[in-house]
Formats: C-alpha cells, sequence, structure tokens
C-alpha cells in the first residue's frame, strides 16, 4: 500500500478533494464505504478569509478519522506556509499543495494550475510550505498550462527535491479544463521519473478503469472525484475489484435508500436546517442520476425543510421498489 510520510493507507484509493462536495459530512461516508483517504475542500491561503462561515466549516474535522488531509491554495510562498502552520495547528496531519485547480477565480489569481506557468514561483512555494510544518506535504498538479506546455514531469522533479513526500497528477491540463480525453501517457511518464508515490486522476469512473489506469500508469493509487458525487460506494468497489479481479454488486435500492439518508441527516447535522436543505439538493441530484424520475428532482428541490424532504426520498423508494417487483 501507498505511504504518505508516515501514513501508510489502507487501500490506494483515495477522494480528490472538491470545493462544494468534500466536506466533512461527504468525507466521512466515503471513508466508512471504503476510500483509504479522503483530502477536504481547499482552503484559500489568506488568513483574512479563515474566520469566514464557508472556512470554519471547511476547517471542522470534527470525529474524523486519522490522517486528517487539508488542501490549501495559493500564489505566494509567505502566504502558503503561514497557511500550513494554520492548518497543522488545527488539526491537520497532511498538508495537499493544490496546483491542479483549473477554476478561472483561482487560476485569475495566480494560483491552482496558473501556477504551473511559472517554475521558479512553483519551487519557492514548495519549499517554503514543507520547510514550514512538521508534517507531510503532498502536492496536486495537472499535467501543465496547456497542450504546447506540459511540464508535469519537471514539476515532479521540483517537488521531489523540495520534500514533497507524494504527487497526484490529473491527466489534463489546465486549458483542457475537465473536456477532452485524459492522457495517461503523461502520468505514466511521471511516475517513470520519480521515486515519489504518484496517484492519477482524471476519468477514473468506475473499478475496472481504475485498475486499468494503475497498470498503465504505474501509478501508486488513484484519486476519485466526480465519480464519488452520489456514488460513495465507488469506493469499496475498486478496492473489491483490485482484491479479487471481480466486480462487487451495486448496491440495491434498500442500501442506496439507507446511504442517502444517512448522508441527509449528517448534512442537516453540520450545516444546519437552512443550508443544510439547499446543500442536500445537489447530493440527491447526483445519487438519482442513474434512476427513472427527473420530475422528482425538480419537485424536490422545491423542499424546505428536513421533515418534507426526508419523507420525499422515502416515498421516492417505496415506488421505485413497487416498480422494481412489478418488472421482476
Amino acid at each position: 500500500m501507498p505511504s504518505i510520510g508516515p501514513y501508510t493507507l489502507p487501500n490506494p484509493v483515495v477522494l480528490a478533494p472538491m470545493a462544494g462536495v468534500t466536506d466533512r459530512p461527504f468525507r466521512q461516508l466515503c471513508r466508512e464505504l471504503g476510500a483509504g483517504l479522503v483530502v477536504g475542500e481547499m482552503v484559500s491561503g489568506k488568513p483574512e478569509l479563515r474566520n469566514t462561515r464557508k472556512s470554519k466549516l471547511r476547517l471542522d474535522h470534527t470525529g474524523e478519522p486519522e490522517p486528517i488531509a487539508v488542501q490549501i491554495v495559493g500564489g505566494d510562498p509567505e502566504i502558503m506556509a503561514d497557511s500550513a502552520r494554520f492548518n497543522v495547528e488545527n488539526g491537520a496531519q497532511i498538508i495537499d499543495i493544490n496546483m491542479g485547480c483549473p477554476a478561472k477565480k483561482v487560476c485569475n489569481k495566480a494560483a491552482g494550475s496558473a501556477l504551473l506557468r511559472d517554475e521558479a514561483l512553483v519551487k519557492d512555494i514548495l519549499q517554503a510550505t514543507v520547510e514550514a510544518v512538521n508534517v507531510p506535504v503532498s502536492l496536486k498538479i495537472r499535467t501543465g498550462w496547456c497542450p504546447d506546455s506540459r511540464n508535469a514531469v519537471r514539476i515532479a522533479e521540483l517537488a521531489e527535491q523540495a520534500g514533497i513526500v507524494s504527487l497526484a497528477v490529473h491527466g489534463r491540463t489546465r486549458a483542457c479544463g475537465y473536456g477532452n480525453t485524459v492522457e495517461y501517457d503523461t502520468i505514466r511518464d511521471v511516475k517513470q521519473s520519480t521515486s515519489l508515490p504518484v496517484f492519477a486522476n482524471g476519468d477514473i469512473t468506475d473499478a475496472r478503469k481504475a485498475v486499468d489506469v494503475m497498470r498503465y500508469t504505474g501509478a501508486d493509487g488513484v484519486l476519485i472525484g466526480r465519480a464519488a458525487q452520489g456514488r460513495p460506494w465507488i469506493f469499496r468497489e475498486v478496492v473489491h475489484f483490485m482484491e479479487t479481479d471481480t466486480e462487487l454488486d451495486a448496491p440495491g435500492l434498500n442500501e442506496i435508500e439507507s446511504i442517502l439518508q444517512r448522508h441527509l441527516n449528517a448534512l442537516y447535522e453540520f450545516y444546519g436546517e437552512y443550508l443544510g436543505v439547499r446543500i442536500a439538493r445537489k447530493h440527491v441530484s447526483w445519487y438519482l442520476n442513474n434512476q427513472p424520475g427527473n420530475s422528482f428532482r425538480k419537485t424536490f428541490n422545491q423542499l424546505d425543510s428536513p421533515t418534507a424532504q426526508m419523507d420525499a426520498i422515502s416515498e421516492y423508494f417505496r415506488k421505485a421498489s413497487l416498480r422494481k417487483e412489478a418488472a421482476a
């Protein structure tokens, strides 16, 4: 199993950090359902943003199993070093540096994947952050800024020299966003060029794909992001396939309902009723994306209380079970 500093993971399947998604309720659920490690939503390195409601929620790790991994984002070495120290004082046991986010609001501030255009600045940020804390520091990158400037191998070299302990590579450039085909060849090149543990990321949509990507690239593990939205059991599916070379049966309606209800209750408890109800809507849409009933999602999004949402979910699955029985 791969290690990140002193932490040997129970399996090599990691929940990728996603802003607005990988909050504490979702992280805990994914760990329960097989993720070997979960990484929190990225937090800004700027100290003036630490006391906002959003940041305080993102920095809440109460009850989470160790190791606690926190991703930070920013474009200034001193600010990133200070952010790393702050998060370690707040309980972080692994600091992950974001140099992979393609969002304009991040890149326009010379952070995230925009940093890949400035290798000297990358080097300074990595060194400053590693030297600032006594916990392992990992790095997430893309393959480059654009297809004509794929420098992931060089960034991996700088990372290893700076003392970074593991590397996650999303197989697209910043310019590609989430479109175009993932270039697993570049991830393979990175793995061949470094002794660091490498985690492959990008379009890993099911267990078979995860194993195929690891075999092709030589990566030590995989990061799963969007494929876990509404499908947090994907982690146990990947682990099962890795161990047995067979596909795990998909969860039945009863289990999906149980997982979803637990998730919603955790959201209500964590955010409070007002925010919890609103955040629940996108998760329900993801859970039911592959289920019949688009009209249900439209109706569900108009509900404004936990009781109404939970009752609607129960009724939805009751009808879904009846349909399944009738079709059998």
